[in-house]
């Protein structure tokens, strides 16, 4: 390979490896660079199906053995992991350092230090150094939004001055933006800035502040104060090079009943519901959330995934997480469709019929719903997604927040509360039709970008990765 040559490794989680794996998609389209995705043998094998025959995109391995870091065999990734192992699993991928230093050698050797960019994790923050110590340029992809990431990023450097309890958390970095204490995942509530989650995630910020450029999967014009606020706390140039849609092709599509359930019903008129593929809710919470569906009374999709144990406090496994007769009464009404797994969000989301979203508020969920302007019902459950609903509901006016975390009392007003947002949002009030207005309005900025501020925020990063030189990088 004799092509400028982007070198990607996302960090092993599904919503890291889906938006590298975009990325690689859309610089593919070029025509002019070689691309390498680099990972562990397992993940690399699911990304190696979804490429189609004909992608000049390669893939390598690094080896990793999870059972020699005290994880269960064949954990390459933190979707099969229990939440109580993630710092272990951190701490396990920095062993992948002199893989991919050796494997980096071998590029340089081939083409030399200024053919190769590395795009990197910011998980993977060491990366830094192993490409200062090679003399390669280096680049930090960040897969979540800029508004989100800037007040993580700031949390995490500052976690000791958290310990106190009270209402709004002053920010050290930006005194200007007031955090609800209840927006706080546990892990920095109660951390005292010693502990080896805080310490790993610290130190990889750190260190992906001394990289040359972050890259961000965002639009300028959408994010124009979180943007602001990232730029400030990293001083470094930062490109919105988003939205990178979802190329990972489905497995079957959509299946048959599924795209009938969207088909016989009106445009706009469908609630699609989904947590995400690593979250789920308490048994108790999901009991609530399903008698306000069927209490909303609109036609909905919910993908659902049982409760996980270490969220349920002495669960049985005889344990009761939907009402009775539930899914016979929705099916014979014909007014609720049950995913049991998986489902294909793009689809379902840029159907005419899906009108609004019940989401998490992951990033990857938030640019796909925002990207076919549908609105958002947003029930964030952890870190960034806590932020991302903050913004959209005060900032862009595209959400209302019905609840907060996974505990016994985030979902505010029970069933009650989920049916007001569903008749808010859907029902015909001024406020919703003012909610889908502004939804339509971004995802017309939005589609606008990727020929616009988008399209030249990436050719300008290109082209600064490869006309920086050996000294540049000194």
């Amino acid at each position: 390979m004799d092509r400028e040559h982007l070198l990607l490794f996302p960090f092993m989680a599904q919503g890291h490896l889906i938006p590298f794996f975009n990325l690689a998609k859309l610089i593919e389209q070029r025509k002019r660079f070689a691309i390498t995705i680099v990972n562990t043998p397992l993940n690399i094998a699911k990304l190696q199906s979804s490429l189609p025959p004909n992608s000049a995109i390669h893939l390598m391995e690094l080896p990793f053995s999870s059972s020699e870091h005290g994880l269960p065999p064949n954990s390459e990734n933190t979707d099969s992991l229990p939440l109580h192992l993630f710092t272990t699993f951190f701490q396990a991928t920095e062993t992948l350092r002199p893989a991919f230093e050796h494997l980096v050698s071998n590029i340089i050797q081939q083409q030399g230090h200024n053919r190769l960019c590395i795009v990197a994790d910011m998980f993977f923050g060491w990366t830094v150094e192993s490409a200062k110590k090679l003399g390669v340029f280096h680049s930090v992809f960040v897969t979540s939004g800029a508004y989100a990431s800037a007040i993580i990023f700031s949390l995490w450097l500052h976690t000791p001055l958290l310990a106190e309890s009270y209402d709004e958390v002053p920010l050290i970095d930006f005194p200007e933006v007031k955090i609800h204490h209840s927006q706080l995942i546990n892990a920095i509530v109660s951390s005292d800035g010693m502990d080896p989650t805080t310490v790993f995630l610290r130190q990889q910020i750190s260190l992906s502040f001394q990289s040359s450029e972050l890259l961000l999967n965002t639009v300028e014009e959408l994010e124009r104060e979180g943007l602001r606020l990232l730029r400030n706390i990293s001083r470094l140039p930062v490109w919105s090079i988003g939205p990178i849609a979802s190329t990972v092709p489905s497995s079957d599509h959509i299946s048959d009943s599924w795209m009938k359930f969207l088909d016989s019903n009106p445009p706009a008129s469908v609630l699609y519901v989904s947590f995400g593929s690593q979250n789920a809710i308490p048994a108790s919470q999901m009991m609530e959330l399903a008698l306000g569906l069927e209490a909303g009374g609109k036609p909905f999709i919910w993908v659902i995934r049982a409760p996980p144990r270490e969220i349920e406090d002495g669960e049985d496994d005889r344990i009761v997480w939907l009402p009775e007769g539930f899914e016979d009464r929705i099916t014979e009404k014909k007014q609720g469709f049950l995913v049991h797994g998986w489902a294909p969000q793009p689809e379902i989301l840029s159907h005419p019929s899906t009108g609004a979203f019940l989401s998490h508020c992951g990033w990857n969920s938030v640019l796909e719903s925002l990207s076919q302007g549908v609105p958002i019902i947003g029930w964030p459950l952890l870190g960034d997604q806590l932020f991302n609903s903050k913004m959209m509901e005060e900032e862009m006016g595209v959400c209302v927040e019905i609840a907060r975390g996974r505990g016994a009392d985030a979902l505010r007003n029970g069933w009650k509360g989920v049916k007001e947002a569903i008749e808010l949002v859907m029902g015909g009030t001024e406020e919703g039709r003012e909610m889908r207005r502004k939804a339509s309005k971004i995802r017309e900025m939005m589609a606008g970008a990727l020929k616009g501020s988008s399209f030249k925020a990436m050719e300008n990063f290109l082209e600064t990765a490869f006309s920086t030189t050996m000294n540049d990088l000194k």
